[in-house]
């Protein structure tokens, strides 16, 4: 540890420490464009200038080592002219537009502007003009406005592994450039508005949309994957003009992926605001009584076992269990959660969770993927492990079918399970890797576990994961990654049928006579055998609607309070930022007044008697944070290990902007879609 007195106050900060970061130890703010904490140190904007004692001259101190006695000071007049004067360059060729410019009122410029910037200018020439350049469907440039603080070719580079971004030529000439005109090519693509520290990188949605101070804040969790990246929703009246990450070391640290950033505005198109009910083969708009007479009426005299009930992959917490409950008053125990067919041992929760944690992928020093592209599953979680793979000394395996670049480097071992088997034999070179390894790490995706052998394949990798020493009292290596944001909490919450009862598979055949759909549109309305009757109850006019015999409308995870749970078994609770449209209302309020009608009241009346309910039906619900934990039984899920089929693995996610109801109706997402997954070929003149 370094001692260092700064502005009088002494602080110890560790050795290799930047001078910056010792002053903000010491609770001094100090002013920076190009230094970002979770970005290399580039040194090149030189507001950050403080006096170091016996230094010639002021210093850049983002880029400055600390040293024991180093004496600091951060407020001198040498100071003060020192960023007067950078101030002065950085507006020479600034356009000042301010007020039609995006980014004000959260603008860094505009902030230091005030404290440092002069009321009159000594520059007499032309401002420069650069040219704007084309970043994709999500990132808007006015290059006009940027000061080379380098933020957004550094995030590009180091955090999104896609180094697209550069600069050309020097001096006054200098650009932030694509090199090829084209779209960026990242699904993080959205965090490079919120590290720009000016007006030159904004949001193409949000463009001239709002000023930050007509809006209302409100902490949610993003739906679109199972990271569950912590998010704040900024709405207007009863429109959501935008969504921002908020700061979460331990899930998402302040990055979050396009997807969840940019298709809000789905949330608006295609919306369900009132029920419907068929009548002779066409739906007709009803009341909620008489949509629930309906319904009611068509479960008299139907068996508890010809009643089945299917849970979406954006459906919270509370409605799941509301859901369950109704279902077991009925006398049905035909519950699923997994549209796509997945297989999982539920006997304990460490057998579908991400054990290591998110945050524990820091630690690991040996990685072994199995049936997942992460950068399509969850860009954060992959984020993470880029972060990880540039320090240094971490081995990634792949099994798994190719895909899109992984934005690491990565041994692909193949792509059918029979990897596996080498790997369990030491056939396979990659073993010795894992097994030299103090804390490897193994993550098994959906692709493994949607196939017919998938308990064959779980029971094979927790083997491999107990062979190679990553099940230890320290360390968990065994992990499951999901990319459905209901599923862990749907998998806590018992939501999966019991022996004996039917799984969407044997629901889609005609097993049963009445169908619940909360939310359910994964499953391909077609299946639906066709004297089922459907209730669907969710937020979009989606491929669930279109099957429906009753239509209750819901509300999206915006227009609700919910429990979520991520892929690591994080429970964490969003809050309702705007209300549902028209006549639509809080899924369990819905199942809880459809309950009252056909005589199974069920026993909650607001939202905290729900969440009490949570924690009866399964105690994590009512765990704050994550405790982390190792592997304490070594007994592993139910399944003949030796029994791995050869097909090969294939992929979850064909097209990454469209994948669930919210994205399919949003515009932007469907933009983004024909730009990324479906480009237009030009034809040659």
């Amino acid at each position: 540890m370094a001692r260092v007195t700064v502005d009088g106050i002494q602080v110890e900060v560790a050795n290799g420490s930047s001078v910056l970061q010792a002053c903000e130890a010491a609770g001094k703010e100090i002013p920076r464009f190009c230094y970002h904490e979770r970005l290399s140190i580039a040194g090149n904007c030189r507001m950050c200038l403080v006096e170091i004692e016996k230094a010639p001259k002021p210093v850049a101190s983002c880029g400055y080592p600390v040293a024991d006695g180093m004496v600091v000071k951060t407020d001198t007049e040498v100071v003060r002219r020192a960023r007067r004067a950078v101030m002065e360059f950085l507006l020479i060729n600034h356009p000042l537009d301010c007020p039609i410019c995006d980014q004000g009122g959260e603008c860094d410029l505009q902030d230091q502007a005030y404290s440092y910037g002069a009321d009159h200018s000594r520059y007499a020439e032309n401002k420069r003009a650069v040219q704007d350049k084309y970043l994709g469907p999500l990132v808007k440039t006015v290059m006009t406005r940027c000061i080379q603080c380098t933020r957004c070719i550094r995030f590009a580079s180091e955090v999104a592994g896609v180094p697209e971004l550069g600069a050309t030529s020097r001096g006054e000439n200098m650009e932030i450039t694509t090199y090829v005109e084209k779209a960026l090519t990242s699904e993080l693509s959205g965090n490079l508005i919120d590290i720009c520290p000016v007006g030159a990188l904004t949001s193409k949605p949000y463009a001239f949309v709002a000023r930050p101070w007509e809006l209302k804040k409100t902490d949610s969790i993003d739906v679109m994957d199972a990271t569950g990246v912590n998010i704040r929703i900024h709405a207007r009246g009863p429109e959501v003009l935008r969504i921002l990450p908020r700061t979460n070391d331990e899930v998402n640290e302040e990055w979050m992926a396009d997807k969840g950033r940019f298709s809000f505005d789905g949330f608006k198109r295609r919306r369900l605001d009132r029920p419907w009910v068929r009548v002779h083969g066409k739906l007709h708009p009803a009341s909620w009584q008489d949509a629930f007479v309906s319904i009611a009426r068509r479960l008299e005299g139907v068996k508890g076992e010809r009643i089945g009930a299917i849970a979406g992959d954006l459906c919270d917490a509370e409605s799941m269990v509301a859901l369950k409950d109704l279902m077991t008053a009925l006398g049905s125990n035909n519950l699923d959660c997994r549209q796509d067919g997945a297989q999982y041992d539920v006997s304990r929760r460490e057998f579908y969770t991400f054990n290591t944690g998110i945050v524990g992928i820091e630690e690991a020093d040996a990685l072994l993927l199995i049936g997942t592209n992460p950068r399509l599953e969850a860009p954060v979680i992959n984020a993470r492990i880029r972060k990880r793979w540039l320090a240094g000394n971490f081995p990634i395996g792949v099994i798994g079918a190719a895909g899109p670049d992984l934005t690491y480097d990565a041994t692909m071992l193949g792509d059918r399970p029979s990897v596996l088997a080498g790997l369990l034999d030491g056939a396979i070179e990659f073993a010795e890797v894992l097994k030299n390894a103090k804390r490897p790490m193994i993550v098994v995706g959906q692709a493994a576990l949607t196939r017919d052998d998938a308990g064959a394949v779980l029971a094979a990798v927790w083997t491999l994961a107990e062979q190679v020493g990553a099940l230890k009292a320290d360390w968990h290596g065994f992990n499951v990654l999901h990319h459905a944001a209901a599923r862990v909490a749907a998998l806590d919450l018992g939501f999966v049928p019991k022996s004996g009862s039917r799984s969407v598979a044997g629901m889609m055949s005609g097993g049963v006579e009445v169908l619940w759909l909360l939310g359910a549109d994964e499953i391909g309305p077609a299946r639906i055998g066709p004297d089922t009757f459907v209730i669907y109850q969710g937020h979009h006019g989606d491929a669930g609607a279109a099957r429906a015999d009753v239509i209750l409308p819901g509300a999206t995870y915006a227009e609700k309070s919910g429990t979520y749970v991520n892929t690591e078994g994080r429970v964490q609770r969003a809050f309702q930022a705007i209300f549902p449209p028209g006549e639509a209302r809080e899924d369990w309020r819905i199942l809880r007044a459809f309950s009252e009608v056909v005589g199974h009241k069920l026993p909650y009346d607001d939202i905290e008697g729900v969440r009490r309910r949570l924690a009866e039906v399964n105690p994590v619900f009512a765990r704050q944070g994550l405790p982390r934990f190792g592997a304490v039984q070594l007994a592993g899920p139910a399944g003949d290990a030796t029994a791995i089929g050869s097909a090969p693995f294939g992929s979850v996610i064909h097209d990454y902007y469209q994948t669930n109801a919210i994205s399919r109706a949003s515009p932007t997402m469907a933009e983004c879609s024909r730009v990324y997954v479906h480009p237009v070929v030009q034809a040659a003149e």
